[in-house]
C-alpha cells in the first residue's frame, strides 16, 4: 500500500519489491483499493512470474481516486468483476490468496464469503482469506468454506483483536497484522537499547513471539527500512522483556 505508482517512483518502488524477494520475504500483501489496481500492476511487473512468492490480493471495495470515495462493495457480482480485474492486473489464472478486504453490512455475508468460496472451485482462487473480522464473523465464514487467513489491525498498542488471533491458533489460520510497527515509546525503547534493535524491529519481534501464526505485514517505500524490518527476524527478546511489553 506505502508503494508509489507514480511514473517517477515507479522504478524505485519495483526496486523495493524485489528486493524483499531477495531477501526472503514469503508474501507480498496487495489489494485492489491501492491505486483502484495500480499497485497489482506494480507488483505483477516487479516480479512477475512468482516462483514461490505469494501474492496476495483483497477485494470487496469499489470506488475511484481518493480512498474517500471508495465504498464497501460485497455484492456478489462486483466481487466476481473485481477478481476478474485483479486476476488480469497480477498475469495470474488463479490468485493464490483472495482476501475479502471488509465484510460490506449492506450484504449478507453468506453471499459473500460464497462467492469467494465458488471463485475457488472455479479455480480462481487457491486459498481465501478474511480481514479486519470478530471472533463470531470468522466462525460464521468457516461454516461456509475453508478460511486460509485474517488480516486484523493488531500491533503493540491496539490488541483489540487479541480473541481473533487465539481463534487463528486454534483452527491453525495465518493470522496477519496490519499496521505491525505501532508503539508507544517507554518500555519499547527500554527493550531496543538492550537487544540492539531499533523500536520498530522490536515491535516486529514482539509480534512474532505472539504466535506462531502471525505474519507481520509491515509496509516500505525504502529499501532501507525493508532491510531493518527483515532483520526484525533475527531479534530475540526474553521472556522478560516480552512481558514488559
Amino acid at each position: 500500500m506505502q508503494l508509489p505508482t507514480g511514473a517517477e517512483q515507479r522504478e524505485s518502488s519495483a526496486a523495493v519489491l524485489r528486493r524483499a524477494v531477495e531477501l526472503g520475504v514469503p508474501l507480498i500483501d496487495t489489494a485492489y483499493l491501492y491505486g483502484g489496481g495500480a499497485n497489482e500492476e506494480l507488483v505483477a511487473a516487479a516480479l512477475h512470474p512468482y516462483g514461490e512468492t505469494l501474492v496476495t490480493t483483497k477485494v470487496g471495495v469499489s470506488g475511484s481516486g481518493q480512498l474517500s470515495d471508495w465504498r464497501l462493495d460485497g455484492r456478489p457480482e462486483s466481487l466476481r468483476r473485481q477478481v476478474d480485474g485483479c486476476l488480469r492486473r497480477l498475469r495470474v489464472e488463479r490468485i493464490a490468496l483472495l482476501q475479502l478486504h471488509r465484510i460490506d453490512p449492506e450484504v449478507p455475508l453468506a453471499d459473500q464469503v460464497g462467492t469467494l468460496a465458488e471463485l475457488v472451485t472455479e479455480g480462481k482462487a487457491e486459498r481465501l482469506g478474511l480481514s479486519e473480522v470478530s471472533v463470531d464473523e470468522l466462525a460464521a465464514a468457516r461454516s461456509i468454506t475453508g478460511i486460509a487467513s485474517v488480516q486484523n489491525r493488531y500491533n503493540l498498542i491496539d490488541r483489540t483483536h487479541e480473541p481473533v488471533l487465539r481463534a487463528c491458533e486454534e483452527a491453525g489460520i495465518l493470522f496477519m497484522p496490519w499496521r505491525p510497527l505501532a508503539h508507544d515509546g517507554g518500555a519499547v525503547a527500554e527493550v531496543a537499547a538492550e537487544v540492539g534493535a531499533t523500536p520498530a524491529q522490536v515491535a516486529l519481534a514482539w509480534l512474532l513471539a505472539r504466535s506462531p501464526v502471525v505474519l507481520p505485514i509491515p509496509g516500505t517505500a525504502s529499501l532501507a527500512h525493508l532491510a531493518e524490518n527483515v532483520a526484525a527476524e533475527s531479534v530475540r527478546l526474553s521472556p522478560e522483556q516480552v512481558a514488559r511489553l
